[in-house]
């Protein structure tokens, strides 16, 4: 029996060391793939790595996406149409992409606080429009609400605003959190993780069919490093604590929110997320999509370009 044991203790040891050799050697592989396209902004102590595009002296817009992606998001989706005339600032949020991680990032005080940091540095004594997919959308009115100064609207894409009352959390993420069993497990996530998730794509973008290339255009495999695996998962841990205490703040936003809203949306429900802050913001717009899902920049990009371009022009006349 002894020996039994001593051999099962050796295979899962082993098991154990292959599995932390295959997920180093992935994330050289995808690393050297998907390099850093943008600069790194120290905020905090901590880098922020931002991909620009368009002129340094034009109007600053900032965008900030959602869960289990990164900021090449928007590099082929809405970077291109607003080139032209604004300084696209695409930020990678804490732990994903090749942003550092700073203490407390799971809260949306902290991501918020790094996204501003990047404003106060790159656009000092400027005001943005601030754009949030998804779970990039809580950061964005956080970033409107804790820093007001730096703002001059929010556009907002099947953001995740309010407590949706329990339930609906991933069972992977509640397996990645926790300090003992996450770190194990996502030593594991890098052999069967890239595979699954590029047939599910396409239940994101239902009832829209995923762009050709979205996997590798995104750089999603990014996501299955295991630290940035286990900050998502963090993230989202604690996404429903952290909007039960924000989504009262809601009333005190003083500029302009324009939210695109899927009708289709199987990821979050829009009609309580948009319907609760529809009641809440005084200069509150919603864009009904009815045949769209979770993804409007990527079917509706020209739309909600002439919105940011709107919200632009309505801080330049203010301003003058």
């Amino acid at each position: 029996m002894k020996i039994v044991l001593t051999g099962l203790t050796l295979l899962l040891a082993l098991s154990g060391i292959g599995a932390c050799v295959h997920s180093a050697v992935y994330t050289s592989n995808v690393e050297e793939k998907y390099p850093p396209i943008g600069s790194m902004v120290d905020v905090n102590g901590k880098p922020v790595h931002v991909i620009e595009a368009g002129e340094a002296s034009a109007p600053p817009v900032l965008m900030i996406h959602g869960a289990s992606a990164n900021a090449r998001e928007f590099t082929f989706t809405l970077a291109p149409l607003l080139q032209d005339d604004f300084r696209v600032l695409m930020a990678d949020r804490p732990g994903h992409g090749y942003s550092g991680r700073p203490e407390a990032s799971e809260t949306l005080e902290v991501q918020a606080a790094q996204m501003a940091g990047v404003l106060r540095q790159l656009a000092p004594e400027q005001k943005a429009v601030i754009v949030g997919h998804s779970y990039g959308g809580a950061v964005a009115l956080r970033l409107a609400l804790d820093n007001p100064d730096l703002v001059s609207g929010v556009v907002l894409l099947a953001p995740v605003t309010h407590d949706w009352g329990g339930g609906g959390e991933t069972w992977y993420n509640k397996i990645a959190g926790p300090p003992v069993i996450g770190p194990i497990f996502s030593q594991l996530v890098p052999l069967v993780a890239p595979s699954m998730v590029k047939s599910g794509i396409d239940g994101v973008f239902d009832p829209k069919d995923a762009p050709d290339g979205y996997y590798s255009d995104a750089a999603v495999g990014l996501l299955f490093r295991p630290p940035s695996f286990r900050a998502n998962a963090d993230d989202m841990n604690v996404l429903q604590d952290e909007l039960a205490a924000q989504q009262d703040r809601y009333p005190e936003l003083s500029m302009p929110v324009v939210l695109f809203s899927g009708a289709r949306d199987t990821v979050i429900d829009p009609k309580l997320h948009a319907g609760k802050i529809k009641h809440q913001v005084g200069g509150f717009e919603l864009v009904k999509l009815p045949d769209t899902g979770h993804m409007p920049h990527h079917h509706h990009g020209d739309e909600i370009a002439d919105v940011i371009r709107r919200l632009a022009a309505r801080n330049d006349d203010q301003s003058s």
